[in-house]
């Protein structure tokens, strides 16, 4: 059954928010190459993965291009379309659909890798997607979730704003929404540690970085 419950935390991704975060998000695509660079050499030739919330879709395609079989779900319309358009740029074959993290409208047991970048935070229903990232996974497949760490250091967070190369303008925006909205939806590593037990996976790997965490969870 599907979630009555917002799927989100705060306001929609539409409109031209989303065509901002487009804009914005679209100068950090060295860390989307090297992510899905990282993704490619973890997975079989032509494997299955599952996106979620890849707004842009810019990390979905660099998958692509990379020989895997990609499909990604969205809460927001504008940016399916978005991802469409930016997809089809490209010339690759990506999908992109409507979809919420909370109740996937994907087979259980049909996906080979889950990747979550910077979204997971957001979830209204965080046990329940980690749930619905296990369920849709093959025996052996493995989800990874890449966010920022509610105990970030505001020093990091202005290195990675500064080194976007945005105006100024907007690096002032984009440290006011880390410090108001993105940093207080945040989790710690063992609440993410506790989550995903609790949502059904074994041993999970989460790793700290300067800006966030990486938890890495095999079924």
């Amino acid at each position: 059954m599907a979630s009555t419950i917002k799927a989100y935390k705060g306001m929609g991704m539409e409109g031209g928010v989303a065509r901002w975060y487009d804009r914005t998000t679209r100068k950090d695509m060295a860390e989307f190459c090297a992510l899905a660079a990282r993704i490619a050499a973890a997975v079989p030739t032509a494997a299955q993965v599952l996106e979620i919330a890849p707004g842009p879709g810019f990390l979905s395609i660099e998958l692509a291009k990379r020989g895997l079989q990609v499909r990604a779900l969205d809460i927001s319309k504008t940016f399916v379309e978005i991802a469409r358009r930016n997809a089809a740029a490209e010339g690759v074959d990506a999908r992109f659909d409507e979809g919420n993290a909370a109740a996937l409208p994907i087979e259980s047991g049909s996906v080979d890798f889950v990747v979550c970048r910077a979204a997971f935070k957001n979830f209204s229903e965080p046990v329940k997607a980690l749930a619905e990232m296990r369920r849709v996974l093959r025996p052996g497949g493995t989800t990874l979730i890449v966010d920022l760490r509610r105990d970030t250091s505001s020093t990091e967070i202005r290195r990675y704003i500064d080194g976007l190369g945005v105006s100024w303008l907007n690096r002032v925006f984009m440290r006011i929404v880390f410090r108001t909205m993105l940093l207080k939806r945040a989790y710690r590593l063992d609440e993410m540690r506790r989550m995903t037990i609790e949502a059904g996976w074994a041993e999970p790997r989460i790793d700290s970085s300067p800006l966030g965490f990486e938890a890495w969870l095999r079924k």
